[in-house]
């Protein structure tokens, strides 16, 4: 497991106990979303869902709605593949000017969202699902920060690409990285870096009164 990383954003992260004495598993192979769990004083597993949890986009489908399909599909993938195990799955997608904006396909898809983005409010949108394999429960969830992507420079477009620092990052950026061009304007930075830990802490502490019965042959 991954060593927390020192940076002001991981420092004083809430947790809550898990509902069920199930393993936690991270439905994520995400190192960022292991250094939040990692540093709010989490103890998981990882177990990657299969890449055909993600999907495409479904016609006229909202960011919104998008990242709960997603962090959905994830979970029940892991699901799957277990007999018991209290699973966590989240998806990030940044939206600006009604374009979804997923993570980069290479450095010309980056400067093309960078581009986009620069001098520009957005949003950042993850979705939460956890997933009880033994209670055979779940719910859902979608939190959703608005940033402020200060105008960029050549000179800035260009070093960034080239330090590669936006490779498999929803939106082409790592809040976490302190870059002086992004601010958050509301909403939880935990969220941009691609899970929002007060808002699992709080899933958390009320998944037994708010978790739903999935129904057998339902996972899709």
């Amino acid at each position: 497991m991954s060593e927390p990383s020192e940076t002001p954003l991981m420092h004083g992260l809430p947790a809550a106990a898990l509902p069920s004495s199930e393993p936690l598993i991270l439905a994520s192979g995400s190192p960022r979303r292991a250094e939040l769990l990692t540093a709010a004083g989490y103890d998981f597993t990882v177990m990657v869902a299969g890449e055909d949890a993600e999907c495409g986009m479904c016609s006229r489908e909202t960011a919104p709605e998008m990242v709960a399909r997603y962090a959905y599909r994830k979970a029940a993938d892991v699901v799957s593949r277990i007999d018991a195990g209290f699973v966590l799955a989240a998806d990030t997608v940044a939206s600006c000017v009604g374009q979804i904006l997923g993570k980069p396909r290479n450095q010309e898809h980056a400067e093309e969202i960078l581009r986009l983005l620069s001098g520009r409010q957005h949003d950042v949108y993850t979705g939460v699902c956890l997933w009880s394999a033994q209670q055979n429960r779940c719910l859902v969830d979608v939190v959703r920060t608005e940033l402020e992507m200060l105008p960029l420079s050549e000179e800035m477009l260009e070093e960034y690409l080239h330090s590669m620092k936006w490779e498999g990052k929803a939106g082409a950026f790592g809040y976490q990285d302190g870059h002086d061009w992004l601010r958050v304007r509301s909403g939880s930075e935990s969220n941009v870096v691609g899970l929002p830990m007060e808002r699992l802490a709080e899933l958390l502490e009320n998944f037994d009164s708010t978790a739903e019965t999935i129904k057998t042959g339902s996972i899709s």
